[in-house]
């Protein structure tokens, strides 16, 4: 469904969850592919609010260039995209995206307060500051697309901090992570658009119902 897509605003971002157990509890003998840190790396139209692209994985060289890759192939024509300041993106958007494309991405400074032991929260953002990267970007901002990280949160239990509700399997955090956003494209009213962001884009006529989904599961 997500081909040629008519977008014109991309913001990238990757969210953190971990699979079997946090990082410093992974031993030798486990499976690095399999279990510790894992990212979802999303993708979003900041008009019609679609996600056109996501991938989960560790946040490598590797796995930056095939979400890139993906997301390049997946439109239409000349962009404008933004990213943090993840060093993998510089290779990966040249790489798939050449010089058609604007990009940039935002630097943002955080309070030089330590991180004891009982603080929970990130440190205060202080400034931020944006660098041109490709072409001419003239909004270079990641707002939305991490306003997205907390629908994430609050729409799927293994992404919730503090819990015991983590994913087991990798396979299944890849599967939940699936189904929500084909439920987010197109099957849930964006508040704000009234319509499903898939309706939006153009990629729907209608919205999707549940059965929808579960019939292309056969």
């Amino acid at each position: 469904e997500m081909r040629d897509l008519q977008c014109h605003h991309i913001q990238m971002d990757e969210i953190w969850s971990y699979v079997g157990k946090k990082q410093r509890q992974v031993t030798p003998e486990d499976d690095p592919s399999q279990v510790g840190d894992f990212w979802t790396f999303v993708a979003l139209d900041t008009d019609t609010k679609l996600v056109p692209s996501y991938r989960v994985g560790k946040r490598d060289v590797e796995n930056t260039r095939a979400f890139v890759d993906d997301l390049a192939s997946r439109m239409a024509g000349r962009i404008q995209l933004s990213s943090d300041m993840m060093n993998a993106y510089l290779t990966a958007v040249e790489a798939s995206f050449g010089c058609d494309v604007d990009y940039g991405r935002i630097v943002k400074h955080y309070e030089a307060e330590p991180i004891g032991p009982g603080r929970y929260s990130p440190p205060k953002v202080t400034a931020t500051e944006t660098k041109a990267v490709t072409g001419n970007p003239t909004h270079i901002c990641t707002s939305h697309v991490e306003r997205q990280n907390l629908t994430m949160r609050m729409s799927m239990r293994r992404f919730t901090r503090l819990t015991n509700a983590f994913s087991k399997k990798a396979d299944n955090l890849r599967a939940a992570v699936s189904l929500h956003f084909a439920h987010y494209n197109f099957v849930r009213i964006h508040r704000t658009l009234r319509v499903t962001p898939a309706m939006e884009a153009g990629v729907s006529d209608h919205a999707w119902s549940i059965g929808d989904l579960v019939d292309l599961s056969d």
